[in-house]
């Protein structure tokens, strides 16, 4: 049986991350994100939030339940369910990784793309809460990467700087699965 029971995946908005869990789901994982803990909480709203507002709804639930409480949202909802392999998307705060790490084994790939890139992908996917200006788009993917966050914000690029492997995803999608394949092998190869 595949050893490699949890993946947990962090980077920028249209880093890639989206299609490689599409890869992995293609493999038998299940797919959980901690962004639907927040679009749980959104709903609560009871109207459709921007982007900013769904960001602000993550920080506030950090603040009020520390910093990694969606990762733990996410740990015990898993938890509660029967045993598989999950790919678990929308890792923003490196107190989310330490919860998730409950999870044995625990792998966190960070998903990487040039700005400029990612900018072209948000262009073309047209979401509600991708549609911004130039400026807007830049000040979202700061704020993501943690530029200005307080220490239970946003901070992508400690996420990545904690990953335990790394994918640059400025290619095809063809290289993409070649690349995620290829973790997943050597992953493989260091738990068996």
């Amino acid at each position: 049986m595949l050893k490699v029971n949890h993946i947990g995946l962090t980077g920028m908005m249209a880093s890639g991350k989206g299609e490689a869990v599409k890869i992995l789901e293609e493999l038998g994982y299940r797919y959980i994100s901690l962004s639907d803990m927040v679009r749980e909480e959104a709903a609560k709203t009871g109207r459709t939030v921007t982007r900013e507002e769904m960001q602000d709804i993550g920080n506030r639930l950090r603040t009020e339940g520390g910093p990694g409480v969606l990762g733990k949202r996410v740990r015990e909802k898993i938890g509660g369910l029967p045993p598989g392999k999950w790919v678990i998307d929308g890792i923003r705060n490196p107190h989310e990784v330490t919860e998730l790490k409950k999870l044995e084994p625990f792998t966190l790939i960070g998903v990487l793309s040039d700005r400029n890139r990612i900018i072209e992908r948000l262009n073309r996917r047209m979401r509600d809460t991708d549609i911004a200006d130039h400026r807007q788009l830049h000040e979202r993917l700061d704020r993501e990467w943690g530029k200005n966050e307080p220490e239970g914000g946003q901070q992508v690029g400690r996420c990545i700087d904690i990953s335990d492997r790394i994918i640059n995803n400025n290619g095809s999608l063809g290289e993409l699965k070649e690349k995620v394949l290829n973790i997943l092998g050597e992953m493989e190869e260091s738990h068996g």
